[in-house]
């Protein structure tokens, strides 16, 4: 459930921390966080002296983002259907284990190019399982409006952190070696585990059982798919993962091989990338109020693109540092632009799962850039893997055209309240097909209006389980349309009506108003039968007054 805010003033950046449990997670997940830059810095370094290969130094990036490609989607219909804060917690487990095996290796001196990569891919299935529950867990424990300052506060939180984590790394790499900066990685995994064993918060929890698996992320597809804004924003971040992945993959090689430098600066410039992200966090609202979020979207694609040609060019550290701070900018107000997008349109029941597969297809296009450009860079140079980069980049920022960014809008996505109808039948969750039919009287003045909510009325419904969605005219009374639809079980019906939010209800009372009959439309429920001798059954319909 969704706390009220005692300040009702427009909210600023740091309003939701006025919340005690945000807060809490908020800052346990900083600390994690720290830790986690930390070893990030050691692997990558760490494989860069042990390996030759270029492809292995890239991939290091790929190892943690390969799981969320994978296991995201089974990860938010987990926390759609479980407690968000003990998925979090398992999360945070795996981290954890993946952190402590990795420091007890290093310390007994087994140390392998694919031992850092399989620990890498067991912590980014910790990250894979909490990302989606913690994100959609901000809806339940703040006010919506308060959702696009959350989701900027964790940006710039972690980005806060990326600006002293890489530095600090380099410095504990440089004069206490790794085994420091893995233990360090170890301890910070408890404060995450600390602070969600402490916090608890309210959520309002479905009065319908949970779904079985394979119908929860078969739900949470078709929602995904079914939804234009998220669609395009889902789009627009594997694309943008994809290309600006090459910023942090190829980073090492860019100190190792162009700068001719060590640790310490490659931890140097991964702050500049952070600061950068800062700035442009703290500046994000003032950024949406003088240009769209499409645009300012489309700006971040091109400052990462800057950043990528500078590297390319240069073989200096201050023009390298200054030139990862437009590109943390750049990163950071996509990222948060996007999943703003996302979590805006989606309504409670599936933002986990809407979540998890925005996720799973930026961190596969972050995989798979993480190979191109490795690659190119391997068989070809450094400098044409980050100009390749860059002009991709520069075509990422041309999709936004045709695959734009919503606004910021504040939409109802809570459930409309439905209350299930009396029944002359004692149905079993499983009963059905069901069979829903509503009759409209419209006048021939109305037609086209009352069409146009029909397109949106199936689509509403569609996207919440309606099957075989139909609207017929009468012949011998033209005045009159049904509408039909179909769900597979007397269940699915239930949850199809529990699943429409407030929002969606606007497009029944457009419909209201359109209907001319002396009662308002009704809906007529029936369960389908076979005629087959053994099983034949009367159809019994029952109505119920409309939503």
């Amino acid at each position: 459930m969704q706390h009220e805010d005692p300040h009702p003033a427009v909210p600023t950046t740091l309003a939701p921390l006025r919340n005690p449990a945000f807060r809490s997670i908020w800052t346990a997940t900083q600390i994690s966080s720290l830790g986690w830059l930390v070893q990030t810095v050691a692997i990558s370094w760490l494989m860069a002296t042990i390996s030759a290969s270029d492809l292995m130094v890239a991939l290091v990036q790929a190892a943690s983002t390969l799981p969320v490609f994978f296991l995201s989607i089974l990860a938010g219909a987990i926390a759609d259907n479980f407690s968000r804060r003990r998925v979090m917690f398992a999360g945070h487990c795996l981290i954890a284990l993946a952190s402590t095996t990795l420091m007890i290796s290093v310390g007994l001196g087994f140390v392998d190019p694919w031992l850092l990569l399989g620990l890498g891919f067991l912590a980014g299935c910790g990250f894979a399982v909490n990302d989606p529950a913690w994100h959609a867990s901000v809806g339940d424990i703040l006010h919506k409006r308060d959702i696009p300052a959350a989701v900027t506060l964790m940006s710039v939180g972690y980005n806060i952190v990326r600006s002293i984590g890489p530095a600090l790394g380099g410095v504990i790499l440089a004069f206490f070696g790794p085994l420091a900066a893995f233990a360090l990685a170890a301890l910070s995994d408890l404060a995450p585990l600390g602070a969600l064993w402490r916090t608890k918060w309210k959520v309002r929890t479905s009065p319908l059982p949970r779904e079985r698996m394979v119908t929860a992320i078969h739900d949470g597809v078709r929602f995904t798919a079914m939804s234009l804004e998220i669609r395009a924003a889902t789009a627009r971040a594997a694309l943008f993962g994809l290309a600006s992945i090459s910023i942090l993959a190829l980073l090492p090689l860019v100190v190792r091989d162009q700068l001719k430098s060590g640790p310490i600066v490659y931890g140097i410039l991964l702050a500049g990338f952070g600061m950068g992200a800062f700035i442009a966090g703290m500046s994000n609202g003032f950024l949406r109020r003088i240009t769209s979020q499409n645009r300012l979207v489309a700006f971040a694609s091109v400052a990462c693109a800057a950043c990528c040609l500078s590297l390319a060019l240069t073989s200096s550290v201050p023009v390298a540092a200054i030139a990862l701070s437009l590109g943390g900018a750049g990163w950071l107000i996509t990222w948060t632009g996007i999943d703003v997008s996302v979590q805006l349109a989606s309504p409670r029941w599936v933002v986990g799962r809407t979540l998890s597969i925005y996720y799973a297809l930026s961190a596969g296009g972050m995989a798979a850039g993480s190979w191109i450009w490795g690659t190119v860079a391997q068989n070809y140079s450094l400098t044409s893997a980050l100009e390749g980069a860059a002009g991709a980049l520069l075509l990422v920022a041309a999709a936004g055209i045709v695959l734009p960014v919503r606004p910021w809008e504040e939409t109802d996505q809570e459930s409309s309240g439905f209350h299930p109808p009396e029944l002359a039948l004692d149905l079993k969750p499983r009963s059905g097909p069901i069979v829903a039919k509503t009759e409209y009287s419209i006048s021939e003045e109305n037609i086209e209006a009352f069409l146009s909510c029909m397109r949106a009325r199936r689509h509403v419904q569609s996207r919440a389980g309606a099957r075989n969605w139909t609207l017929q005219r009468n012949l011998q009374t033209p005045s009159l349309w049904t509408e039909t639809f179909r769900t597979p079980t007397w269940m699915d019906f239930l949850r199809l009506n529990h699943r429409l939010t407030a929002a969606d209800k606007e497009v029944g009372d457009h419909l209201l108003a359109l209907h001319e009959g002396e009662r308002p439309p009704h809906t007529v429920l029936a369960i389908e039968r076979t005629t087959e001798a053994a099983r034949s059954r009367a159809s019994t319909f029952v109505s119920r007054p409309p939503r």
